[in-house]
């Protein structure tokens, strides 16, 4: 079993006017080289958890982050005008909490984090990753 030291949260960069579901993600990823898609979970906007990688497989989702770490993806990340912005719906919210619950009683070690905070250089998952964090007292 891997050790797991973060739990990454992303967004897909993703218009939220413009559907980018779990497959065309996956599709996405395949064209681009990868073996699988890079997530470990992915979230739709209307709540839709889907499995990616398996857990204990590594991801491809955050530069040197990989080997130890989860990836959670929500399907979003773009306002209408394409500008990075939290986007995501009250369906996703409770999903991506209900997942989180479940990651931190597999990984009570992990810390929640943001993209962003490992590559400052990217917004994503265009929101702070603290709210989490605090729920979970890490």
């Amino acid at each position: 079993m891997r050790s797991i030291a973060f739990i990454i949260l992303h967004c897909s960069a993703t218009r939220c006017d413009q559907s980018y579901s779990f497959e065309a993600c996956k599709r996405d990823h395949l064209k681009r080289g990868f073996t699988d898609i890079g997530y470990h979970w992915y979230i739709e906007c209307d709540g839709t958890v889907h499995e990616g990688r398996k857990e204990e497989l590594v991801g491809a989702h955050c530069k040197e982050r990989n080997k130890h770490s989860i990836g959670v993806c929500y399907e979003g990340g773009l306002n209408e005008n394409g500008q990075f912005a939290d986007t995501r719906t009250e369906a996703q919210k409770d999903s991506l909490l209900d997942l989180l619950i479940q990651l931190h009683q597999r990984y009570p070690e992990a810390v929640i984090t943001g993209h962003n905070e490992f590559n400052p250089h990217k917004a994503c998952p265009c929101f702070d990753a603290e709210e989490y964090r605090a729920i979970f007292s890490i």
